[in-house]
């Protein structure tokens, strides 16, 4: 009886141990879904877009803007419309290697890219000998410096490797406004974890619940509601993983269009 009770002790140990953990996790705008890991190798093809300053690749469908400014350099890629999935593929990261073509650096050394841009269907060209984005091809249009890691610029189009692998950002998410105090527009960049965002609502410091936003395209995110004049809460949730984060008083109350504003969380 007494190793029973000894037992049944321990296990509401445990019990209320994870309960306090989740309720910190919960306090610190995390939830707790399973990480998201790097998947299997799978075939495509890559090509590069613009010269070697990648200048060429600023802005792009997603909506990032300066891609130096705002993090992500010469390291991108434009995806076919089956990986841009319509907007919902923007900021997933991707590890790409050459295969099986004589331009490939030898030691098949690997580059990782984010998406930033939509690499559009070309149906004047069969998909095969120019078409490479049409679907239901999946290809990456890199920016010329990232294609130069992993092949000879000279090769034009080579096989490739690659996989999604969990994207390491520095510092938390970054919000982009556009629109007005009636229609408010959010690019959301520098996402950690999965990269990509599935769902998005926002909180006025003077409403009581949270207000659901539509998906506009790309990276962005659209509420119609009145939000001039109060401190700005978002809370995300991930496409890939499906861990939800809430970031707190994003935004001061005094807030403005054409700025952006940063948060200390993340995704993991």
């Amino acid at each position: 009886m007494a190793s029973l009770r000894r037992l049944w002790l321990l296990t509401l140990v445990l019990i209320v141990a994870a309960a306090l953990a989740a309720g910190n996790a919960s306090a610190a705008g995390y939830s707790m879904p399973p990480a998201f890991h790097a998947t299997a190798w799978k075939l495509a093809y890559a090509t590069f877009y613009g010269d070697e300053t990648a200048s060429e690749t600023m802005g792009g469908a997603c909506g990032y803007g300066n891609l130096f400014s705002n993090g992500y350099g010469t390291a991108t890629a434009a995806l076919s419309s089956v990986l841009f999935n319509n907007g919902y593929g923007c900021g997933q990261c991707f590890q790409l290697r050459c295969v099986n073509s004589k331009w490939c650096y030898k030691g098949s050394p690997i580059t990782a890219v984010t998406a930033t841009n939509l690499c559009p269907p070309n149906w004047a060209q069969d998909s095969n000998n120019g078409g490479w984005c049409n679907p239901p091809r999946v290809h990456f249009d890199m920016a010329k410096p990232a294609f130069m890691k992993i092949a000879q610029w000279k090769a034009g189009i080579v096989p490739v490797n690659y996989r999604r692998v969990p994207c390491v950002r520095k510092g938390g998410l970054r919000f982009a406004f556009q629109g007005n105090g009636y229609w408010l527009l959010v690019y959301v960049m520098n996402v950690g974890g999965g990269g990509d965002i599935a769902s998005m609502w926002v909180k006025g410091s003077k409403m009581n619940g949270w207000v659901s936003m539509s998906h506009n395209w790309g990276a962005s995110y659209q509420a119609f509601a009145t939000l001039a004049g109060q401190a700005l809460s978002f809370k995300l949730t991930s496409y890939t993983s499906h861990e939800t984060v809430v970031a707190y008083n994003v935004a001061p109350a005094n807030w403005r269009v054409g700025l952006t504003y940063s948060s200390s969380v993340n995704f993991h």
